[in-house]
């Protein structure tokens, strides 16, 4: 065999040595919702704070998660998320805030404004579920969400989102619009929620 030849084989690769398939290139997805205020939301005087959500390293994954079944998680090939749950969940309340025109101020945590309160997020789900034998899956986000008064640590408010979407096929397409919609709708209610929150305890404890 000719040197020439040797060093083609060898810049082609193993794969294509043992017959084996190129990859396909990994697919991302970045669900961007935006979210229209409700004109029911309490306009707020206040100043908060928010970070992105905690998570376990395992549901705050670039890989796509899928549940067939009981405690089996998987993840679907070839597709990815462009980039983290937790920022993507922090970046659609940021934004759905800020546009809201409902609040003094709302900024990262870190940012340097003397925040009132400040919101804390564990996200605890944020797969895709076939629960209980389903033929399609449901695009499932749970969030646990604490309200905090700054000045004296105090949890104002505490309640547990669980969003859930059906997919309109078991393609991944499908499965990532369907975490768009849940994405949206999570955001909202946890917007909604802080700015009633906030004005409740404004209102009842009056400095």
């Amino acid at each position: 065999m000719s040197a020439a030849l040797l060093a083609a084989l060898a810049l082609s690769g193993c794969s294509s040595i043992l017959g084996e398939k190129p990859k396909a290139p990994t697919v991302q997805y970045a669900p961007d919702p935006r979210v229209p205020a409700d004109p029911s939301w309490p306009s707020a005087n206040w100043q908060l704070s928010l970070s992105a959500p905690n998570a376990a390293r395992m549901i705050d994954s670039l890989r796509i998660a899928v549940r067939p079944s009981g405690d089996e998680i998987q993840v679907y090939k070839g597709a990815a998320w462009a980039k983290l749950p937790s920022s993507m969940i922090e970046d659609s309340l940021l934004r759905t805030l800020e546009d809201s025109g409902k609040i003094a101020a709302v900024a990262r945590q870190g940012s340097g404004i003397g925040a009132d309160y400040k919101l804390v997020l564990d996200l605890r789900r944020f797969e895709s579920d076939y629960g209980q034998g389903a033929a399609l899956p449901s695009a499932t986000i749970e969030i646990n969400a604490k309200l905090i008064h700054s000045s004296d640590q105090k949890v104002v408010a505490s309640r547990t989102f669980l969003q859930a979407q059906r997919a309109a096929t078991t393609a991944v397409p499908d499965v990532v619009n369907a975490f768009g919609r849940a994405l949206e709708t999570v955001t909202g209610e946890i917007a909604g929620w802080t700015l009633t929150s906030g004005d409740v305890h404004e209102k009842t404890h009056k400095r």
